[in-house]
């Protein structure tokens, strides 16, 4: 038999432009000759398409475009992901299903069972759990189907008081296709690997698994579709990032295929694709970013010009008095090197304008943090004006080290419609930019060795409010993504007042986090939706 995998990238809600894709990859399929087409987890729709669910023409939508998609299947059988109704008036109302369409019809559904809520997730808000079981029977084959987390109860997993699995080997199956909806995080490529090779051992079956690609605005999707012979050797993984058919015939001997990852190449694809994509998906075209000569508007610049094209992103910079002069040189020589625009708007006289209105009400009050703030919320001013009157979306540049302790300011540097680097600590932030630079010096050498600054008084230095970053990302890394407490990190060998210090800047910037933009996902835990802590919470240790 031969099984065409088909791994594209949807918009939610889009029901014109994803049926369109389906048609015509179940066209292309026809022509090549293929038995089966899969596609995957609720890709009439997209995922995830969150309360939209809870609108009953949108279920009825993807109901009307699941039976167009079925009458295309005539000469060819398809799987595919699509939310539908639970008919038995106990529990929620819909299930999470892939769709077995043949003979120009539904024939068959299988519901989604394990339905996670941890992390990014939270399936069961809208879906309820299935508890049948049975198996396709096709062109002489016996075919279970699973939906992304059906598989993932295993070993250490184990989450969950069933297994999908369990239960459609007991109808012996000669192979399992898993639909899947899979985001990207820097060590999940590695996990799915694993997870493909402990089922397929575990039951002496091949396993076939199509994921999504492309960024719905926080999720990034990697695609990386895979298939998993029977004795757990991974013998074919689709592209990153792209759209990718691939056909698998069950007749033809494939050898293995040696992983090949680069964290660095990864995490760059994956910040392009998911600021490409909200860009594209939402209607935008043009950004405008805030160059500061420091590494991370570098940084963001280049991933900006990368996703976007450089003629559609234009660099404004912002010197005041206490800008360096390198600063200002380094930020017009990384304009030339990516071929974007740029404008230059001094702040010098915004600055004394505010000193002098403010004055009668600050008196004698020493200069502090609040003339600082007073900078960067005039830069933002600038730069929404630039974004009002051109079009543009401003991108925000903070990295995930500056939003764990609050090392920003609201409606200054913190602003922007998109967060590029919150979920990059400043440690993979120089990574990423030596990476860049392996070939061609793109971000110019200065940027990457001098002391980092934000340059809002004379001689400042990051150092100034925070340890040096790889002190302060480690502890950082174990708090947020590890869920270690003050107590763990301190045995781990960090100094208690320092682990102290931190994990409270943490804990009481949550309500800074709040008000800014939604951020890239590229780690198992970033801030946003995946990392739901209280406000006014007081927990420490």
């Amino acid at each position: 038999m031969k099984i065409a995998l088909a791994q594209l990238n949807f918009h939610i809600g889009n029901f014109k432009e994803n049926v369109e894709k389906i048609l015509a990859e179940i066209r292309k399929a026809k022509q090549d000759r293929a038995d089966l087409i899969v596609f995957s987890e609720l890709a009439i729709c997209g995922y995830p398409p969150r309360d939209f669910l809870e609108f009953t023409e949108f279920i009825d939508l993807c109901e009307l475009h699941l039976n167009q998609i079925a009458e295309e299947c005539t000469d060819i059988a398809a799987i595919i992901g699509c939310p539908v109704r639970n008919t038995s008036g106990k529990g929620k109302g819909l299930f999470n299903a892939a769709c077995f369409l043949n003979k120009g019809k539904v024939e068959f559904i299988q519901k989604k069972t394990l339905l996670p809520t941890y992390d990014v997730f939270d399936e069961y808000r809208y879906f309820e759990p299935n508890n049948e079981f049975q198996i396709v029977e096709f062109k002489g084959k016996r075919i279970a189907i699973t939906i992304c987390e059906d598989i993932w109860d295993v070993g250490e997993l184990k989450l969950y008081d069933i297994s999908p699995t369990d239960e459609l080997n007991k109808f012996e199956p000669d192979l399992f296709i898993n639909i899947s909806a899979s985001p990207f995080s820097k060590d999940q490529m590695q996990k799915r690997r694993n997870i493909l090779k402990i089922n397929a051992l575990k039951y002496g079956k091949p396993i076939i698994y199509v994921n999504h690609t492309g960024g719905q605005t926080e999720l990034i999707f990697d695609g990386k579709s895979m298939i998993c012979d029977k004795g757990g050797r991974i013998i074919k993984t689709m592209k990153s990032f792209e759209e990718d058919v691939w056909i698998f015939d069950d007749e033809v001997e494939y050898r293995e295929e040696l992983a090949q990852e680069d964290p660095n190449k990864d995490v760059l694809n994956a910040l392009i694709t998911g600021l490409r994509d909200y860009f594209k998906k939402s209607g935008f075209k043009k950004a405008v970013i805030g160059l500061s000569g420091g590494i991370d508007s570098a940084l963001t610049l280049v991933i900006a010009c990368n996703a976007l094209g450089a003629e559609n992103v234009l660099a404004v910079l912002m010197p005041s008095p206490y800008s360096s002069k390198h600063s200002i040189d380094d930020s017009l020589q990384l304009c030339v090197n990516v071929g974007c625009n740029h404008r230059i708007v001094k702040i010098h006289d915004l600055i004394e304008e505010f000193d002098k209105t403010l004055s009668p009400e600050f008196g004698i009050l020493p200069k502090d943090l609040t003339e600082e703030n007073i900078q960067a919320r005039i830069r933002c001013t600038l730069l929404m004006a630039f974004s009002n009157k051109f079009g543009s979306i401003l991108l925000n540049t903070s990295n995930k080290s500056e939003k764990a302790v609050g090392y920003g300011t609201l409606y200054g540097d913190l602003s922007g419609g998109i967060s590029i680097l919150g979920d990059v600590y400043k440690t993979e932030v120089y990574q990423l930019a030596k990476y860049i630079n392996q070939v061609d010096e793109i971000i110019p050498k200065n940027v990457l060795e001098k002391e980092p600054s934000a340059e809002l008084r004379f001689d400042q230095k990051d150092r100034d409010s925070l340890p040096d970053y790889d002190v302060l990302d480690p502890i950082l890394y174990q708090y947020i993504e590890e869920n270690k407490s003050a107590l763990q990190i301190i045995e781990m060998g960090h100094d208690e007042v320092l682990v102290l210090n931190i994990l409270r800047l943490v804990n009481t910037n949550e309500y800074k986090r709040f008000q800014t933009a939604p951020i890239l996902r590229i780690s198992k835990k970033a801030f946003g939706m995946g990392r739901r802590m209280p406000i006014v919470g007081k927990y420490l240790s």
